[in-house]
């Protein structure tokens, strides 16, 4: 029988990934790994000529053979990490995006420039990672967040439990703004954010398999344009945003032209900024109250 060693283990399963176009194959690959051995990424490293017993290894075999056929990694380990964090993830909320924690930069920036304590509302939060992430970095903000998925909202609630934020994250479940109710909450807010569905019809129809097939189609799909959600939001806002208040969403890469438009007929900000991200493609708007 081959003996197979992790060194050995991570050369083969990149490769092969590589081969099957996954994203990400050395990460992926040692997401598995970690995930089956039990182990932290850089003990692959120290123990790179352990070899790898035989039930791990059909353990292994199965898990990138599904991987292989384009199943998320993060689903198949059930973890994954966002600016830092080390979140819990299930397929009853999206993946969280690099891309995400443009938004999160730009909103940690917003709030240590104010005077605290700041509240923040996240609208569409899923695994509650942007909620998590606000708080981690500006402790003194107090968070609500929304969503209409109560098993996101149960993936939300343990990864505040288990960052122990419990206590400066309330979640509630309901569609966007409804949850919250003027007279027993606080219902105006000095930032709110959002990482809404925006994926028109077309784009669905073309997304890779990976998300297509296994991320939940409530957080991905927004209507014909991929606008609906935007609509909402900015038809409701003004209600719920401080006089100085600020409004950040992460956008479609197509999408700011249209976005800005919405924005700027709304007349209810006065500084308006689309944001690319490291590709060049849109990726937030950020728009401050007059």
């Amino acid at each position: 029988m081959e003996t197979w060693t992790i060194k050995k283990l991570l050369e083969w399963i990149s490769g092969y990934f590589e081969t099957n176009g996954i994203d990400a194959p050395r990460l992926s690959a040692e997401l598995l790994l970690c995930h089956v051995l039990k182990l932290e990424r850089i003990q692959l490293y120290t123990l790179y000529d352990k070899v790898v017993s035989p039930g791990d290894l059909a353990t292994l075999r199965a898990m990138v053979k599904r991987a292989a056929a384009h199943e998320p990694v993060a689903y198949l380990v059930g973890r994954c990490e966002f600016y830092s964090l080390p979140l819990t993830i299930t397929d009853d909320c999206l993946i969280p995006r690099p891309e995400t924690e443009h938004l999160v930069e730009r909103a940690v920036d917003f709030l240590r420039n104010r005077t605290a304590p700041q509240r923040v509302l996240d609208l569409c939060t899923g695994s509650g990672c942007i909620a998590a992430a606000i708080v981690k970095n500006v402790p003194e903000a107090e968070v609500v967040a929304t969503d209409i998925c109560d098993k996101a909202l149960a993936v939300a609630a343990g990864n505040m439990e288990k960052l122990g934020l419990t206590g400066q994250v309330k979640l509630l479940c309901g569609d966007l703004f409804d949850p919250i109710l003027s007279g027993l909450d606080e219902t105006q807010f000095d930032l709110i954010v959002s990482n809404p569905p925006y994926v028109s019809d077309a784009e669905f129809a073309e997304l890779d398999k990976n998300v297509k097939e296994y991320e939940p189609h409530l957080a991905l799909r927004a209507g014909v344009d991929g606008l609906d959600v935007y609509n909402r939001i900015i038809d409701q806002v003004d209600s719920f945003l401080k006089p100085d208040g600020g409004l950040m969403m992460e956008i479609g890469f197509a999408q700011g032209k249209a976005i800005e438009e919405l924005l700027t007929d709304s007349n209810i900000f006065a500084d308006i900024t689309i944001e690319k991200d490291f590709a060049n493609n849109d990726r937030i708007a950020i728009a401050k109250k007059e």
